[in-house]
């Protein structure tokens, strides 16, 4: 695989999986008892305990030493004038890949950072075409909206709608979809895509979840929960299938480590153990010991023991309107933060959805990034304080750091219809309407903003 960790500390050898319980008999209301606690913090930021503090100093010591970190630069007064290269959330989650193992997760940072700088992901998340980005989203697992009850975001992954005839075209598609910074890049366009949609989880969906109100707001918000409908999929669509979701899955394991909380498997045919056969050798023995097969009379009460009925599409026996395909169905509090991102559904109706495309979430800026027909569109939107965000607004710094380079620094920002206008300007009521604008056409943007 291209993104194979090359220093040989992964811990997903044959023996550690052929020990590692199956996920049919993984208890999910042991492991809902656990998560309505706070014992599923443990290893996580402000919930160490004092051996793990000492593991994250030498952590970040280590990493420092070789040039892969730089420590945050204080005043006098302790006042963090330049903040870490790397948030504390995103360094526990390397050590807790490694159960605080410090060479095992300084060898897993160190390949992480030489692969996302050989592939300029950042770059490539900027630049990336919105329409190329949006028919990758389709066939991946999606965002619904909505969170768990400990404020987690909540992923569904139907791959019945994964058919000989969606991947054909899906793939032709992506044949033309390198971005222009990219385009001496070996890697496959349908990879190039991937490695953005991970981006968008790591700086817009969970920053984002973790600036709502949630009960343990002092922690960043930095996995997601997953339900994996495999319904009405025969045997050789699995096996038709097996690259492209291995693709997500290994890609999971070697680069955005512990940002997989539970799965939910869904509909699983009489045939499932040899599928997961297949499926337990993608991931880490942590990672496949939060994987839970749910018969179809576990669905509705062990969904519900981890998440509000309103956060659960109906389809598997909750009440929120939301289906594969469609952009995420925001609850309340996330809508009043990106309310201006909101615009008229592409299907005519009445309905608003999210922008379309790759975005940051930056605690108190939303920054529009992509290209449309070849463009840049570029757009700095403040998020409204509320006392929610307002209160967890510091969390957004622990999450994963923003680009360091790939677009020019700007005093300025470019809306939709082109104009410049300060990025100190209060913003326009009218905003909203230029969101709409930027989606489907960004004009003469000759001016940007830089990501970090």
């Amino acid at each position: 695989m291209l993104w194979r960790t090359k220093s040989h500390h992964s811990q997903n050898s044959e023996q550690d999986l052929s020990r590692t319980t199956s996920a049919s008999k993984n208890d999910a209301a042991v492991s809902a008892s656990q998560a309505a606690g706070t014992a599923w913090l443990a290893g996580h930021l402000h919930h160490l305990t004092p051996e793990q503090e000492a593991k994250l100093e030498e952590f970040k010591k280590v990493c420092a030493e070789h040039k892969y970190y730089t420590p945050a630069v204080k005043a006098a007064d302790g006042v963090e004038t330049t903040p870490a290269s790397h948030g504390d959330a995103t360094m526990l989650r390397f050590l807790r890949a490694r159960r605080f193992d410090v060479e095992g997760a300084w060898g897993q940072f160190k390949d992480t950072e030489d692969w996302r700088k050989e592939n300029a992901i950042e770059d490539l998340y900027a630049n990336i075409a919105v329409d190329k980005y949006e028919a990758s989203r389709r066939m991946y697992p999606q965002w619904t909206g909505r969170r768990d009850r400990r404020g987690i975001p909540v992923y569904v992954f139907e791959i019945r709608h994964l058919d000989s005839k969606s991947m054909t075209a899906y793939n032709d598609t992506m044949n033309t979809a390198k971005p222009d910074t990219h385009q001496k890049s070996s890697v496959p366009p349908r990879l190039l895509t991937l490695f953005a949609l991970y981006e968008n989880l790591l700086n817009f969906v969970m920053p984002l979840c973790s600036a709502l109100p949630r009960p343990n707001p002092e922690t960043p918000i930095v996995s997601s929960t997953n339900i994996v409908d495999v319904s009405g999929v025969g045997l050789k669509q699995f096996w038709n299938l097996k690259s492209h979701m291995q693709d997500a899955s290994v890609l999971a394991t070697a680069h955005y480590p512990e940002t997989l909380d539970r799965i939910f498997i869904i509909g699983a045919p009489s045939f499932f153990p040899t599928v997961w056969g297949w499926i337990k050798r993608w991931f880490d023995p942590n990672t496949t010991s939060k994987i839970f097969i749910l018969s179809a009379s576990e669905v509705k009460s062990t969904l519900t023991s981890f998440m509000e009925p309103s956060s659960i599409p109906k389809q598997y026996g909750g009440e929120l309107e939301w289906q594969w395909g469609g952009m995420p169905n925001l609850d309340a509090p996330a809508h009043e933060l990106l309310h201006s991102l909101e615009q008229p559904a592409a299907d005519g109706s009445s309905k608003k959805e999210l922008l379309k495309g790759p975005i940051l979430f930056k605690g108190d800026k939303i920054e529009v990034l992509g290209t449309v027909d070849g463009t840049p569109r570029r757009q700095t939107i403040p998020v409204p304080q509320t006392p929610v965000s307002a209160q967890t607004a510091q969390v957004a710094e622990d999450a994963p750091p923003a680009p360091e380079k790939g677009l020019a620094e700007s005093a300025q920002q470019v809306p939709a219809n082109g104009a410049v206008e300060s990025a100190t300007d209060p913003v326009p009521d009218n905003e909203k309407a230029g969101l709409d604008a930027v989606s489907v056409k960004a004009e003469d943007t000759q001016t940007t903003t830089a990501l970090a």
